[in-house]
Order: C-alpha cells, then structure tokens, then sequence
C-alpha cells in the first residue's frame, strides 16, 4: 500500500473538494457535483479557487471506473457572481464543467444577460433550488440547460407542479436531497433525468437474510484470520474451495496491494511477504464487490471511504490503520447487502472496537469514520482530526485514486 509519506508529496491545494455523485435513472454516475470551499465557502468558486483546482479535478476527480472502463464525467461547479461577470473565465474545458447557479445568487439583468452570453457560447448552465411558484426564476429557463430541484422541502404535490413547469420549458431536471429509495423512485415517475442525495447508501433490510455464497466463503475466511492461532495453510485450504475467488485476491494483490516485482502465486505466498493484517485488507476487500443489483457507485463510495479512514489515521498518528480501513470500508455494506448493521455484526467477524465504530461511531476508529462522512458531505467546518485542512483533500484526492485502480482490479474478466 502507498503510505502517507508518499502521498503529501503530491500538490497541495488550498482549498478542499468533495464529490457527490449525480446518478441517471439507472443509477450509473453521469456527473459529480463538486463540494469546493476555498475563498468564497458559502457561494461558489472564485476565479483564483477555478484556477488552482481545476488542473486537479480534471486530473483526477472526474475520472471514474464504470461499466468495465475508465472514462471522464462532467463536473457540477458552482460559481459566484464574480465568475459569472468575469470578462474572460480560466480554461474551463465546456464538455468537463456544468456551471451551477446558486440558489441565493441576486439576479440583477446585467447577471441575467451574461448569462445569456455563456449559454450561446457554448457552455452547460444548471440552476439550482427551483421553486414553481417563484416567477423571478422564470426567466432563467429559457437559458439554463439544467434545473436542480430540491426534493427535501417538497411535498408530493408541489414536486409534480415543479416536475409539469420544468417539462413546458424542456430542461433537464434534477431530483436532490433524495434520501429514501421510495423517494427516488417517485421521482423516476415524474419523469426526471438526474438524481441527487444519499438514497444509496440507505439499507432496504430483508429481515433474516444472511450472507451467502462465496461471500459466505470470505467470511470463513475472515473468521480464521481473527483467530490467533491461524496458519497459511489452513487459510489456503479454505480459499482454494472457490479457485475463481482465490485468482481474483491474488489478481488484486499482486496488481494493487505490493508495488513489486515478484508475482505472488498463492495465498500462503502472498501471507509470507504481506502479513496476515494485509490479506485481512484485501479479504475484506472483496466483501464488498460484485453484488448483484447494486451499482458500481456504492462499491466506489466504500473503497474511498476506507482508504481515506486510513489515511487520515496514519496522518494523525493512529495505530491498528488496517481496521481503520475495514471501518470505513463496511460502512455501508448494510446498503450493500440489505442486512441492517445490528444483523451484519452478528455474521462478520470484526473486534469489539470495530464493531462498536461501525454502530455507534465509537472509539478512534468511529471518530476517524466520522470525519470522513463530514468530508464527504462538503461539513468541511466539522472537521477536527487534523489542523492543516489541505492534508484532507490530498488524502481523499489519493483515495479516489487508489478506489479506481482497486476496482479495475477486482473486476472478473474469467
């Protein structure tokens, strides 16, 4: 594993970023919404703020691994009027950035008729916080290509109203705040083309279903992992029941997990040269791929979600960094698999502490987690582990990294 040292070697930048994921009805990734605080943390990007993120974002947060290739997605970016009214914008790549108009921004015509200006010129303008019965918006949509609509605050009947307004003008529509799957799906019924929100991450729980299959067979192996007496070879003997599962660990290690020249070629092998705690990473690892009916997001969302964990550990001076990982990874494996978390403690074998973090946010570990669901959120003033701010968005912008080389490893070609 790439460690810390390593990784604050990259550009720092002096604003921090998150992505939340923009999803189509099929729930695929069609576009992040960046989560940038920098000069101007309550309205948008300034131009200074475009300027030195935008080779960044480019680089590496729009990069995504999805339906067996990497490719490039759009990228929400709210602006300030300063942007807006700028005579001349930073290179802003017009298939690379949608640009977001925020809820609150006072729409003087001079605003109105720049506006007007980027729409003919070419780029893709959004419109956030939507509200039918506010006239003054109408006449942005005429230029706006997107309109965001926030779903929290609505009831049923003024969602349809927005949905029906919005329909008339032939823009796009974007359902956000979606925080339920019922919600979600309502919103596929009205006809809208995007959705926002942590409705994902929300478990639908099937009371009494346990894991199965060669996830079962992982767990069998977790289990021996946890016990003190473990051998390589008793650990071998259990992962050569699925021969295809134990290819795909020894795929993942030897492309992901060492960073040498010597191909591991069994598991035994592999324990010799890592250590029991980097095979417990890596068999954790494939507890949370290639669930059916789950898209890839979810995975990617727990991928990043561990490798920052651990990160932000070893930046703080942590130990046990492996379970931080394990913690951030089976964060949402309740999402994953439809268990609830109480049920999923009782069949994963985890210690105490862990267990603990992923229910309550306890110890170290559950504060560590914490932080990072804050991070992810764009809470950036909630953040308290570590006082130097930009070592988050190094730490998340290398996690990201790391989660899309991890999934292409993990992906079965056999």
């Amino acid at each position: 594993m790439t460690r810390v040292g390593e990784i604050i070697e990259d550009n720092m930048l002096d604003v921090v970023l998150a992505c939340r994921p923009v999803y189509t009805r099929k729930q695929e990734v069609a576009a992040f919404e960046l989560l940038l605080q920098g000069e101007q943390a309550s309205q948008g990007a300034s131009l200074s703020d475009i300027e030195a993120s935008s080779p960044v974002i480019l680089g590496t947060y729009t990069q995504l691994f999805q339906g067996g290739k990497v490719h490039s997605v759009p990228s929400f970016l709210k602006i300030t009027d300063e942007v807006i009214l700028a005579p001349e914008l930073p290179e802003l790549p017009k298939k690379n950035y949608i640009l977001e108009i925020p809820e609150d921004m006072l729409l003087t015509s001079e605003l109105v008729e720049r506006l007007g200006y980027l729409a003919q010129r070419g780029y893709r303008l959004a419109l956030a916080g939507f509200d039918p019965d506010d006239g003054e918006l109408d006449t942005l949509l005429d230029i706006v290509h997107i309109v965001k609509v926030d779903t929290r605050d609505m009831d049923d009947g003024v969602l349809r109203r927005a949905a029906e307004k919005l329909r008339g003008y032939g823009v796009e529509m974007l359902a956000d705040n979606l925080d339920s799957r019922k919600r979600f799906r309502h919103c596929q019924e009205l006809g809208f083309d995007y959705y926002q929100g942590d409705f994902l991450s929300k478990p639908s729980p099937i009371k009494g279903k346990r894991i199965t299959g060669n996830k079962l067979l992982l767990l069998q192996l977790l289990s021996e992992l946890h016990n003190p007496d473990a051998s390589p070879l008793r650990l071998e003997e259990i992962a050569l029941k699925d021969a295809n599962l134990t290819y795909r660990i020894l795929k993942v290690v030897n492309s992901v997990a060492l960073g040498m020249r010597r191909e591991v070629n069994s598991i035994s092998h592999a324990i010799s040269l890592l250590g029991l705690e980097e095979i417990k990473r890596w068999a954790n690892l494939f507890l949370v791929g290639n669930e059916r009916d789950k898209p890839e997001e979810l995975t990617r969302g727990m991928l990043v979600r561990g490798r920052m964990c651990e990160v932000l550990a070893e930046i703080a001076g942590l130990d046990s960094l492996v379970d931080h990982f394990i913690v951030g990874l089976l964060s949402q494996l309740d999402a994953l698999m439809d268990i609830s978390m109480p049920e999923l403690m009782e069949q994963v074998p985890l210690n105490q502490a862990a267990k603990s973090a992923l229910l309550h946010r306890n110890g170290s570990l559950g504060e560590v987690l914490r932080e990072v669901e804050f991070y992810e959120k764009g809470r950036f003033g909630d953040l308290t582990l570590l006082e130097d701010r930009r070592f988050y968005e190094t730490a998340y912008r290398h996690s990201t990294a790391w989660a899309r080389q991890a999934q292409q490893a993990m992906r079965y070609e056999g």
